[in-house]
């Protein structure tokens, strides 16, 4: 059963020191949502963690051309858990799991020019990709993390959150005024992220994504990139970045890239997904949404129970081969062997 936001409301003293939305300096702030007033039934929800001690790896494989390779089976693979071989359970092609997909889009001020460009897309690629029994959420990323539309299947309600999505340059890069004092506040894609996976996507089942549309840089955030990577391979999330901006703000200057390129390639890596530059270019945009959308649709899940049946907390580094001229697998790089919660 899927969270509305009154659940959300409750679950809020996890993460009280953070908030959700507008993140206040003042951590008894109540958090402040634009989505649409849902409610939903409450009802324990089955996770993918160790609870079950059973791991679900989510992957997908390319040829040396970068096509995907969609037909391959349980004999053409191996998954490796701290350089231990495990035994699968099951190995499928997952085209129809359903799909638990968080947009986050960056609405600092080196969006300015492009944030009609990222709501055309999106809206087509929401159309496109949510099919029956999967839900999308909504996040604004800026000085502040906004919550525009909470979990939906209606890609109507979704286009429409998309829309509502302004353009905040009050402090930070982009137009409008630095701060002079205290610590600066620009664009907090690693709260974004970490709140994203503890809040939403945490409960839910299947598979689970997140994009964000952004030039990567985070200014301000309270948690740092170890603690949004964790949060989200601990939810099972993989992580797309799509790198956009208005060009004058957000490249380093003569042809050396984004300066946020590297934390996004770093959590989008560590957490099965990668990083696509579209510069401020329209057709590269949307070419970008096709190829997740493949991705997405395209995918194997790998389950094993591990050979390591500690349940101690600590990092499992995981390594998945396919056999195969040039074959490139995409997955995340580890998980948490996390206890069962009582």
């Amino acid at each position: 059963m899927r969270w509305g936001v009154a659940a959300l409301l409750l679950a809020m003293p996890v993460l009280a020191s953070a908030g959700w939305a507008q993140l206040a300096p003042s951590t008894d702030a109540p958090p402040v949502s634009t989505a649409p007033d849902t409610t939903a039934e409450e009802a324990p929800v089955a996770t993918l963690k160790m609870s079950v001690n059973l791991v679900d790896l989510f992957f997908t494989v390319k040829d040396k051309s970068g096509s995907l390779v969609p037909h391959l089976t349980r004999d053409d693979c191996t998954v490796s858990e701290d350089k231990v071989p495990q035994t699968l359970k099951s190995f499928v092609a997952e085209t129809h799991l359903p799909l638990t997909l968080g947009i986050l889009i960056d609405t600092s001020g080196s969006q300015q020019n492009v944030l009609p460009l990222e709501q055309d897309a999106g809206s087509q690629f929401l159309k496109h990709v949510i099919k029956k029994k999967d839900e999308a959420f909504i996040l604004s990323v800026d000085t502040n993390v906004d919550l525009l539309q909470d979990l939906t299947g209606d890609p109507q309600l979704l286009s429409r959150a998309l829309n509502k999505a302004q353009i905040n340059a009050g402090v930070g890069f982009g137009p409008g005024p630095v701060p002079t004092s205290g610590e600066p506040r620009g664009t907090l894609i690693y709260d974004a992220v970490y709140m994203a996976a503890n809040q939403k996507m945490n409960q839910e089942t299947g598979r689970k994504a997140m994009i964000l549309l952004s030039d990567g840089q985070d200014q301000g955030s309270r948690h740092k990139i170890a603690e949004a990577i964790a949060a989200a391979q601990k939810a099972n999330v993989t992580i797309y970045v799509i790198l956009i901006a208005d060009v004058q703000g957000a490249y380093l200057g003569q042809g050396m890239g984004y300066f946020g390129f590297s934390a996004a390639k770093k959590m989008a890596e560590e957490t099965g997904g990668r990083v696509i530059n579209v510069g401020n270019n329209g057709k590269k945009l949307e070419a970008a949404f096709q190829q997740i959308e493949d991705e997405l649709r395209t995918q194997y899940v790998a389950s094993y129970t591990p050979s390591n049946t500690k349940l101690d907390g600590s990092f499992r580094k995981l390594s998945v081969e396919c056999r195969g001229d040039g074959l490139k697998v995409q997955a995340r790089k580890g998980y948490f062997a996390m206890a069962p919660e009582n």
